[in-house]
């Protein structure tokens, strides 16, 4: 019987740089692990990346690297330390740190369990890689477990009130929670309701570009825009969802950044760390629609998979509405991007 509370234990284990077992799979995360840690471990191991990384490595085909969850086992070498596992796992360090090799891959023991330990390091917001072989696990999980703790959350509104905000100052605020998960989803209502569809907007979180204002992305005018035209629409909802990077988290996101400054456009950034193109969960939304009582929506996007997340969760979804900026200087390939690359549609 799985536990999703194992698999919490285990992603604050990781964190916080201890190791864990995968079933008969001892690990320890490359990227937290400190010089104590790892030689508690044993030292250097065999060192567990994905595939996406892999093939950057000339480890894995691109068949097989086109599998986000796909693991590949790096040979133990001699000089296989702390450091150079970091700069193995983070192709962010590639020009800043020539890497040592060659490197050979070895066959896998149990591969369903080390596709586990990187889905685990995914949840966790870290790099997908792993120091594999060693002992004195904190927490020990079956990939089930990890099933289980990924499976969708039962959400509950846990408080809601009036919030004036800029462009529509008779908004209402609603905070979500759900029990097994840290993450608070909000929905902003605008307007009254009037019997028909309302205008709905599913907007990520995106620090960089809704607090500060970064030109990397679209972000921020997005939210806008979107708040604008649910207030122009007469009444409407804004989901504000808690998956910053498309659901890699914030540092992976910036680890993507600095790919993109090295030539690299978002997709190629991500599948290189070892991340899926996008890993949102837009059931999320569904849920949240739910349990506002909406369940026929018109969608402010160009997501086509948006439409798609909606849908398969019981929402109908009537009418999608294009939501498209200006580009700027900064953003133009980023956009061109989502546009070729992801669907993305006006």
């Amino acid at each position: 019987m799985s536990d999703p509370r194992a698999a919490a234990r285990a992603i604050d284990a990781i964190r916080r740089g201890w190791p864990v077992a995968v079933g008969p799979l001892g690990l320890l995360a490359v990227e937290t692990a400190d010089a104590a840690a790892l030689a508690a471990f044993g030292g250097t191991g065999d060192v567990l990346i994905s595939a996406g990384r892999a093939a950057t490595l000339k480890l894995a085909n691109q068949l097989e690297a086109a599998d986000p969850d796909a693991p590949v086992l790096v040979e133990r070498a001699p000089w296989l330390d702390g450091d150079a596992a970091r700069a193995l796992a983070d192709p962010a360090l590639d020009l800043a740190t020539p890497l040592k090799g060659p490197f050979r891959a070895i066959p896998l023991a149990h591969p369903e369990e080390a596709g586990a330990a990187l889905r685990l390091a995914r949840v966790a917001g870290l790099l997908p890689a792993f120091f594999t072989g060693g002992g004195g696990a904190e927490a020990t999980i079956a990939a089930a477990d990890l099933d289980a703790h990924q499976a969708p959350a039962p959400l509950r509104i846990a408080t809601r009130a009036r919030l004036p905000v800029a462009g529509a100052e008779d908004a209402e605020i609603v905070a979500f929670r759900a029990p097994d998960a840290g993450d608070e989803h909000v929905a902003l209502l605008i307007g009254q309701p009037d019997g028909a569809a309302p205008l709905v907007r599913l907007h990520s979180e995106c620090l960089t570009g809704d607090v500060l204002g970064s030109l990397k992305c679209d972000c921020g005018p997005q939210l806008d825009a979107a708040i604008a035209a649910i207030r122009s629409s007469g009444w409407g909802i804004l989901l504000y969802l808690r998956q910053e990077g498309r659901g890699i988290g914030l540092v992976n996101k910036l680890r993507a950044y600095r790919l993109q400054d090295q030539g690299y456009d978002t997709v190629d950034a991500n599948t290189r760390l070892g991340f899926a193109v996008d890993a949102r969960d837009f059931g999320v939304a569904a849920r949240m629609l739910h349990l506002l009582g909406q369940h026929r929506v018109r969608l402010l996007t160009n997501n086509p998979a948006k439409v798609a997340g909606l849908a398969a969760a019981g929402i109908a979804v009537t009418e999608r509405v294009p939501h498209a900026l200006p580009a700027n200087p900064h953003n133009e390939r980023y956009l061109a991007t989502k546009r070729d690359r992801t669907g993305h549609q006006l």
